[in-house]
């Protein structure tokens, strides 16, 4: 039996090393990204527009997703914060603009706030990698 490798990759994020996790992990089959936000540099990217913060925060899943080999047709889960109920249409649209052929299940959940007054929105994805495709 092999064990699965679990591979932890960091962003460079303002939040990542204060408080102790990665912006990915990859355990076997299973890829997984912290929470992200439109945190651009250690700044707010697209303040008080939760559709583009929803499209900027998937864009970071992503690459962070990529840096462990997997794509955006790997994805089978995302969980989407927002700060407001009525921000759930743009927010959805724009997860739909990512994932429109995927279909991934998916979560939208109205939240009291985000670590930053400015965040509207919080993403986080997890992928499929079968393990004969690790290296590959």
């Amino acid at each position: 039996m092999t064990v699965p490798t679990v591979t932890r990759l960091g962003s460079g994020g303002p939040w990542e090393a204060r408080y102790g996790y990665s912006r990915v992990v990859r355990a076997g089959d299973l890829a997984i990204t912290a929470g992200c936000t439109s945190t651009v540099d250690g700044r707010v990217a697209h303040v008080g527009d939760a559709a583009a913060q929803t499209a900027q925060a998937l864009r970071i899943g992503l690459a962070a997703l990529a840096e462990v080999g997997a794509g955006p047709a790997d994805v089978i889960r995302t969980r989407l914060y927002v700060t407001d109920r009525s921000h759930a249409d743009e927010v959805g649209r724009a997860h739909q603009a990512v994932f429109g052929v995927v279909r991934p299940v998916a979560t939208m959940v109205v939240v009291a706030g985000l670590i930053d007054e400015d965040h509207l929105v919080e993403v986080e994805l997890e992928a499929y990698l079968p393990q004969q495709r690790i290296g590959s």
